[in-house]
C-alpha cells in the first residue's frame, strides 16, 4: 500500500529551453474536474534571482500497482508571450504562490495521482492553534526515492499563531529543517475526515526565514519557514 499522501505531490524542474535550471516541489489541486499543479511563483518567475524559465517538467506515475513506472510531462509557462500560469495577491500583497491548468487529455491515461480539493482547505483559521503539528511532502535538494519516485516527508509544527497573518503578509510560519528544492511543497495537518486523503492543506512552503543582522559565526538560523495560505487556491482556480 501506498499512502495517498505521497501521491499528491510531484518533482518539478525548471528550464530554460534544453536549459536546466532548478528543481522543485509541487502538488495537485482539483476543483470541478479541472486539475491544477501547484507551486511556488518563484519557482516560475523571479526577477531579483533572474530566473526565467520558459518551461517546466513534472514527473507522473503511470502505474499504481508498480510505482517505479514513470514519465516526464513537460508543461510551457507561455504561449504568444503570455504566461498560462496564475498568481495572486491578497490584502497584504504579492502572494508566493502560482498555479497552471493541466490538460488531463495530456496525461497517460493510466496516471497514479492524488489531488487535494476545496473540501482540504481549512476555513477557520482560528481553529488551528500555534504549536500543532504539521507534515511538509516535497523534494529536499532533490531527494527522494528514485527508485518509486516518491517524495519525503518533513515534520514540522506551527510557529506563529495561525489566525493571525504574520507581520500583515498572507504567510503563517513553520518550525522545520528544510532545503531549497521544497519550494512549492504542501504543507499539511492530519484530519479525521476528506475520505482517503485524510490531511487538511493549510499552506504551499515557500522560503526559510533569517535575520538580516545574524553572525554567522556565533549564530544559528532560525529554523523557521513562511507557508502562505492555501485558501489563495480558491481565487488562482476560480
Amino acid at each position: 500500500m501506498i499512502e495517498p499522501l505521497l501521491l499528491t505531490t510531484t518533482r518539478v524542474w525548471t528550464f530554460d529551453g534544453k536549459r536546466p535550471l532548478t528543481g522543485a516541489s509541487g502538488f495537485f489541486f482539483e476543483r470541478g474536474g479541472r486539475l491544477f499543479l501547484v507551486t511556488s511563483r518563484h519557482v516560475l518567475l523571479d526577477e531579483p534571482g533572474k530566473h526565467f524559465p520558459d518551461r517546466i517538467e513534472i514527473e507522473l506515475h503511470t502505474d499504481i500497482k508498480n510505482l517505479t513506472r514513470s514519465i516526464g510531462l513537460s508543461v510551457l509557462l507561455y504561449y504568444e508571450g503570455k504566461s498560462i500560469w496564475r498568481h495572486g495577491k491578497d490584502s497584504g500583497g504579492e502572494v508566493d504562490v502560482a498555479v497552471i491548468e493541466l490538460e488531463r487529455a495530456a496525461l497517460p491515461r493510466t496516471v497514479a495521482l492524488q489531488c487535494f480539493t476545496p473540501a482540504h482547505l481549512q476555513r477557520s483559521l482560528e481553529d488551528v492553534e500555534a504549536g500543532t503539528s504539521l507534515l511538509i511532502v516535497g523534494f529536499p535538494l532533490g531527494f527522494h526515492d528514485e527508485l518509486h519516485h516518491l517524495p519525503v516527508v518533513r515534520q514540522a509544527v506551527i510557529a506563529s499563531s495561525f489566525g493571525l497573518r504574520f507581520q500583515g503578509l498572507g504567510y503563517f510560519l513553520t518550525d522545520a529543517r528544510t532545503h531549497r528544492g521544497t519550494s512549492g511543497a504542501p504543507v499539511v495537518m492530519r484530519s479525521d475526515s476528506n475520505g482517503q486523503l485524510s490531511w487538511k492543506l493549510l499552506g504551499v512552503h515557500s522560503a526559510r526565514m533569517d535575520m538580516a543582522g545574524r553572525d554567522l559565526e556565533q549564530d544559528e538560523t532560525l529554523g523557521l519557514n513562511c507557508a502562505w495560505y492555501a485558501d489563495i487556491l480558491l481565487t488562482l482556480t476560480a
